[in-house]
């Protein structure tokens, strides 16, 4: 979705500045990598943030981690001695992404796993509050699973683009992308043990809380 200029604008001005550490982070990030926009940005970052202040979780589970720009802004929540959890299957920006995650201060409370979530969620023992869904679109509803599987009851699950630029009303598409998110906010819909919500943050933020 395509938020009007000034709206945007008048917006970022009424909330709490990106961080010097954010800010450059996000600059180095276009400057260096394809598919920038895969950082979630300011607005995005802060509302990430206040999400796990709120909830002040012992476990986090990201799934995607690209750059690092979320996993500051989530581990900022975290409760005293919590940890969170972060798996990427591209192992050619981690250097990058540990440099920033050093400098925000929050590296020592991450644990970063190399893999897809499918092929390493047998290496994490924590029943995580919170997790984060940011990775292939195409494997949503597998992160889903896994996510709702294994996190404790009244835990929140945010899943980002879920509206992947206005695209999820062409129903006809052949888009893999595309049909991946279609499919899980159809999956979503039909689920009994969770309550959710869909905002128009950005791509599209869909908040899931686990009721049992």
């Amino acid at each position: 979705m395509i938020m009007d200029s000034e709206l945007e604008k008048y917006i970022l001005d009424h909330s709490t500045p990106e961080d010097e550490i954010l800010e450059d982070l996000y600059r180095q990030t276009h400057i260096r990598f394809v598919n920038p926009n895969m950082s979630c940005g300011c607005l995005q970052g802060k509302f990430l943030e206040m999400i796990s202040r709120m909830i002040s979780p012992d476990c986090i589970l990201e799934i995607g981690t690209y750059t690092g720009y979320s996993s500051i802004c989530l581990a900022r929540g975290l409760k005293p001695g919590g940890v969170l959890i972060t798996a990427e299957p591209n192992d050619e920006i981690s250097e990058f992404t540990d440099q920033y995650l050093k400098k925000a201060g929050v590296y020592e409370r991450i644990i970063r796993i190399t893999g897809r979530i499918q092929d390493v969620i047998g290496k994490i023992d924590q029943q995580p509050d919170l997790v984060y869904i940011d990775g292939d679109k195409r494997e949503y509803m597998e992160y889903y699973r896994i996510a709702i599987e294994k996190m404790k009851p009244g835990g929140f699950i945010i899943a980002d683009n879920v509206l992947w630029g206005g695209k999820i009303i062409q129903t006809d598409t052949r888009d893999p992308q595309t049909r991946g998110i279609i499919e899980f906010n159809e999956m979503i819909r039909r689920q009994e043990n969770i309550e959710n919500l869909i905002l128009p943050l950005r791509d599209g933020i869909m908040l899931i809380r686990k009721k049992y």
